[in-house]
């Protein structure tokens, strides 16, 4: 199993290397400023367009287009924008939000641009279940080319569905279902493997109506959780509203210098809280990525640019509105970079392994040497770390020389006694400082101690549970109830259109008779990701997986064909200045 997640690691490290991240935001900004700032035009007729001032029942397409934006934002708005959002800030610091804004607002140019084109070659033959999406594009494009082209065009397209489904079992169902799984279990004791039966079972209810029935629950799904979690958010931010000019302050400074380690936050450079924030910010949003093509797709209109413009608002809802919120409540409750919660009343250290970059915890710690958090007790499952400083060294994409050992809470049952009470004991992972993550020469390692003596105590949120703790610290009980809820929320729907997503992608591949086993499958996967992924660490190379492979393939089809859309959008633009379309609100 090493083994494995070493390739995803090396797999996602290729990805995600420097012309990636070129090619996003140089895609994003060449088409900013060769739709003359369609941004703006998002925020004003794309308003308008959802309203249903536009809306004809007589034109092709099977959900109208708040449905449709409903049907993407579900995608969208899930666990990245309450998880996601928790390991950008708490891994990259203030600063991965500016980068998060950044990729929000060049991403809703970005957006229209691949919705328009998807629009313009979407296949409505079957008018109660229209397919759109790169592959279509892609395919029908080179198809005028010729025979020979055609069958090139279809090869691109089948490479786009395969990381389309990979993305989908990756983000878009087993991120759902780990963050849902670990914050239920952390608060209310489920087992995982129970979140993950109910999530398919709710999920499975839904996503075999086809793309009609997503786009009504959707459509009323979306707005409820969105409104819920504001309200939340805005509450926690009004308490804390005298920090709010200091952490926006904080976030520019960070974003262009380096975040000090302080707390439980073990610093961060420039270069790092970007590629964190482009990251997180591009798993929530998808611009880019090529997915919220297939669901906008099937909206009803007969003008692919105007559903192309629809679209846009995807990343400023997503990213500027909700990750934006997430972010403040974590930095003004200080939940980034808090406090240890109090000292080990035992000593711990690390000892060499041997030969090599291993190092292995020495203690004799028990769960009666932890100090206690809140009302909470520790407990099976319960995650924690402390603090070390390997001097002389630099971790290079941190740009410190602090690092995290970590540790769980484990349950030994007497097997001579078997009806006896378990005895809780904590299991402490192994160290290693590779070279290939290094600078520097190996020295002292000194484990950082808190006043008073004694090594500080972190408890381990994880994802969306260091949201949750973030609410809990100004009202106790909103974190628990309300955020699980949004939690819950947010991760069916993400779930159910990106099933969706993936059926349109299997439909590509293999026809219609790979539906049937494939939403089986999708519905295993979710019990899988609940129960059997063990950390953020692993949870996050399966989602940059999923997202940095369909960017690798979309981006230069969007690239190539852009021009196609940016034409469509100017000729929309030339009739509606004309006054060509006729409006249902009586003007």
């Amino acid at each position: 199993m090493d083994l494995f997640w070493h390739w995803i690691e090396l797999i996602g490290e290729w990805i995600w290397s420097t012309p990636t991240f070129v090619a996003l935001l140089g895609a994003g900004v060449l088409f900013t400023v060769w739709t003359r700032f369609t941004q703006y035009r998002v925020m004003t007729h794309g308003l308008a367009v959802v309203r249903g001032i536009y809306d004809d029942p007589d034109d092709p397409g099977a959900i109208n287009h708040f449905q449709a934006l409903s049907a993407a934002l579900s995608a969208t708005v899930g666990l990245g924008n309450i998880g996601g959002v928790a390991v950008a800030i708490s891994v990259g610091g203030p600063g991965a939000l500016f980068w998060m804004w950044v990729v929000g607002f060049f991403g809703m140019a970005l957006k229209t641009i691949e919705i328009t084109l998807a629009m313009i070659y979407r296949d409505t033959t079957d008018p109660d279940n229209p397919s759109g999406g790169a592959m279509h594009v892609v395919k029908q494009v080179l198809a005028k080319k010729g025979s020979g082209w055609a069958v090139f065009g279809s090869i691109i397209g089948g490479f786009f569905c395969i990381t389309l489904i990979i993305s989908t079992i990756t983000g878009g169902n087993m991120f759902q279902a780990w963050n849902v799984a670990g914050l239920t279990e952390g608060y209310f004791g489920v087992p995982k493997v129970a979140t993950g039966i109910i999530l398919a079972m709710l999920v499975g209810l839904v996503i075999i109506g086809g793309i009609k029935r997503i786009g009504t629950v959707a459509s009323k799904l979306v707005p409820l959780m969105c409104l819920l979690y504001l309200m939340a958010g805005f509450a926690v931010l009004v308490v804390n509203a005298d920090q709010i000019p200091g952490l926006l302050k904080l976030v520019f400074d960070s974003a262009f210098g380096t975040a000090e380690a302080e707390g439980a936050f073990i610093g961060g450079t420039l270069g790092y809280a970007f590629v964190v924030g482009m990251k997180r910010a591009l798993f929530s949003n998808e611009a880019g990525q090529g997915s919220a093509p297939i669901a906008h797709a099937a909206a009803k209109t007969a003008e692919p640019a105007r559903e192309g413009v629809v679209g846009g608002l995807g990343p400023f809802i997503d990213t500027i509105c909700i990750c934006t919120l997430t972010a403040m409540v974590i930095l003004s409750t200080g939940t980034w970079n808090r406090d240890s919660i109090g000292p080990l009343a035992t000593e711990i250290s690390l000892a060499a392994a041997g030969e090599g970059d291993e190092y292995i915890v020495t203690t004799a710690a028990t769960v009666s040497h932890l100090p206690e958090q809140r009302l909470d007790q520790w407990s099976h499952g319960d995650k924690l770390f402390v603090l070390a400083e390997a001097q002389g060294m630099t971790h290079r994409s941190t740009g410190s020389n602090r690092f995290k050992i970590t540790g769980v809470i484990d349950e030994v049952p007497d097997p001579e006694h078997p009806d006896a009470a378990v005895t809780l004991v904590i299991s402490w992972g192994d160290v290693e400082l590779k070279s290939s993550d290094w600078d520097g020469i190996p020295g002292d390692i000194q484990i950082l101690e808190v006043e008073g003596g004694g090594a500080g105590i972190y408890r381990e949120y994880e994802g969306a549970q260091l949201t949750a703790f973030a609410f809990d610290r100004v009202f106790e009980g909103l974190g628990k109830w309300l955020v699980t809820l949004a939690a819950w929320l947010f991760a069916i729907s993400t779930m159910i259109s990106w099933s969706y997503y993936g059926e349109k992608g299997v439909a590509f591949l293999v026809g219609v008779r790979g539906i049937l086993p494939y939403k089986i499958a999708f519905l295993l996967l979710a019990i899988v990701g609940a129960a059997m992924i063990e950390n953020t660490d692993q949870m996050m190379l399966l989602a940059d997986l999923g997202t940095g492979s369909m960017l690798v393939v979309n981006i230069p089809i969007v690239l190539a064909l852009g021009y196609i859309a940016v034409a469509s959008l100017r000729e929309y633009d030339r009739k509606l200045k004309a006054g060509e379309f006729s409006r249902n609100d009586g003007k």
